[in-house]
């Protein structure tokens, strides 16, 4: 199943503690996903991925296409005027694709206000700070999707999969889970890592 948390109901998320800058998780959720692209070898591109409607280089097309709604949100844009895959991107383009999308982004939300500014995303509307918790856990879902794909052990930096567990916790029913996107939560025991806990609790089995 396609695992699009843009679609997750906006009614059971809510924004990080106000201490922190949802925009500086969601830039760091970014990097560690492009790095991750990055390292995806040609022969690997065709390989079937733990979310399951997409191949690695199908998911690589979708996490592009991410970032270009996430950079168009923030100049007030409606997102689902955007293709959620990016299937114009040849399999030479990854990196500079990745570099110039996330480059919009950081200048698109570079204004503080947009944490409390109303954005449109597919499901509805929600304040900037709680898009960005989302956005943050897709990305980082997504890298461990591709991850596990390709044979890669990312660093997992625990602040951004506590960001990441939190905000599905909320957003996502212990049972199950019509309209959304995910399927049932795996169990998993309760000092597994971190990063396991997160993805078993969006319906992947670590």
């Amino acid at each position: 199943m396609t695992q699009n948390m843009e679609n997750t109901p906006r009614s059971t998320v809510t924004t990080p503690d106000a201490t922190d800058d949802p925009r500086q998780g969601l830039l760091k959720a970014i990097a560690l996903a492009g790095r991750t692209v990055a390292a995806v070898r040609p022969e690997q591109f065709d390989a079937p991925t733990p979310c399951t409607e997409f191949t690695v280089r199908q998911l690589a097309r979708h996490l592009v296409a991410v970032l270009r709604r996430i950079a168009h949100a923030g100049r007030g844009g409606d997102v689902t005027t955007l293709p959620t895959v990016a299937d114009d991107l040849p399999d030479t383009a990854w990196q500079e694709a990745w570099d110039a999308a996330a480059r919009d982004v950081e200048a698109a939300w570079a204004d503080p206000e947009i944490l409390g500014r109303i954005l449109k995303l597919p499901f509805g509307s929600l304040p900037g700070g709680a898009a960005a918790a989302v956005w943050t856990s897709e990305f980082t879902v997504h890298t461990w999707d591709l991850a596990t794909a390709t044979g890669q052990s990312p660093h997992w930096d625990p602040e951004l999969v506590a960001i990441s567990y939190a905000a599905m916790k909320r957003a996502l029913p212990t049972g199950p889970r019509d309209g959304a996107p995910f399927e049932v939560a795996v169990d998993v025991d309760a000092d597994a890592p971190a990063i396991d806990r997160l993805v078993a609790w969006c319906g992947r089995k670590p």
